[in-house]
């Protein structure tokens, strides 16, 4: 018996003893589990998929091929037999349907995701929108970095906290929409400012670390631990009405340095108190973090390592450099040492708290 139904669907179990086959591997799979000359079954949701799977395989030359009439939704309503993945219980069978349905994805790519932990650093304008997608995806641990409390002036952009939490920390409004959004996956929150002594011990207890930092003392803090731990970067900054976005692998080449080796001087980058940002522009860049990190988890397309992509909202273009390794950087060039603590106080005085590009 053939299952020729999308991962999705099997997830929500299949008959006892059916093997799964997506439908376009049908041709080139079948003879791994029966020959021509061998009766087999096929099974579908209701019965026309298994229909149009049999005539393909008549034209391979299958002549002993019989289908499942009212399909799966039948052969449970009749109360035959069948198994279900004991990776996801029904609720999330249910929930990541159409996530699994994706052939490139599917029941082991999901299962890659709910094992996964990721580290946003910041719950504001781009951590916020990525938190509710790698949410909403199905990663198995977020946690949260921020020590901000919940402002007005941050929901025009900062979609995952609400009014009336005006004056709460981030950090807990965060984790109360992401946990309605998705009781299966564990927030863990670190109500802190990262500095020099606790961004390795944060840092260690995670795989990938999405930076949506707002100031430049926190980017190369990160990017230097990320190097030190041989952890991915997902960078993300925005501006007005601009953003970029990139990956800075585990081994670090290119890295944050190659891009930016020294802060701006002071003023040359205006806050977005200063500046101002278009609320949807954080939310752009910060989907485009959530999906370089599926990316990541998943092994499914090719990441933006090695390319900064560059967002303009007044004419909606995107456009995108390549990124290669400064032989010359002092944190992953070729006479490269393994980077020592940041020096937050120089950075300060470089780039005073609060301002960015983001």
């Amino acid at each position: 018996m053939i299952d020729v139904r999308n991962p999705g669907e099997i997830a929500l179990g299949m008959p006892e003893g059916a093997h799964p086959l997506l439908p376009e591997a049908l041709e080139s799979r079948v003879g791994d589990l029966a020959g021509p000359e061998e009766p087999v079954i096929l099974v579908c949701a209701t019965g026309p998929r298994a229909l149009r799977a049999a005539d393909r395989l008549q034209r391979l030359g299958y002549r002993r091929l019989s289908v499942v009439s009212g399909g799966v939704d039948r052969w449970r309503h009749e109360g035959l037999p069948c198994v279900r993945s004991e990776r996801f219980d029904v609720e999330d069978a249910e929930r990541y349907a159409r996530q699994m349905n994706l052939p490139e994805l599917g029941i082991e790519g999901q299962a890659r995701l709910a094992s996964s932990r990721v580290l946003l650093v910041g719950a504001g304008g781009l951590g916020s929108p990525a938190a509710l997608y790698l949410a909403a995806a199905g990663i198995g641990t977020l946690g949260l970095v921020d020590n901000d409390r919940v402002e007005r002036s941050n929901l025009h952009r900062q979609v995952v906290h609400r009014e009336d939490r005006v004056g709460q920390p981030k950090t807990d409004s965060a984790r109360a929409t992401l946990e309605a959004l998705n009781p299966g996956v564990k927030v863990q929150t670190h109500r802190l400012r990262l500095n020099a002594e606790n961004v390795e011990d944060v840092f260690s207890d995670y795989e990938i670390i999405v930076d949506g930092s707002d100031n430049f003392p926190t980017r190369y803090l990160v990017n230097d631990a990320c190097i030190r731990l041989g952890l991915p970067n997902v960078y993300g900054a925005v501006q007005r009405f601009e953003g970029q976005v990139s990956v800075f692998s585990a081994a670090g080449r290119p890295c944050y340095r190659c891009l930016f080796s020294e802060p701006p001087e002071p003023g040359a980058a205006p806050s977005c108190d200063e500046a101002g940002v278009l609320g949807v522009v954080p939310g752009i860049i910060g989907m485009l973090q959530a999906l370089e990190v599926i990316k990541l988890v998943t092994g499914i397309g090719q990441p933006l390592i090695g390319r900064l992509l560059l967002f303009d909202a007044r004419t909606t273009r995107l456009r995108e450099l390549a990124l290669g390794p400064n032989p010359g950087c002092r944190h992953c060039g070729d006479e490269r040492a393994v980077p020592a603590d940041v020096d937050q106080g120089a950075l300060q005085r470089r780039a005073p708290a609060g301002e960015t590009r983001g």
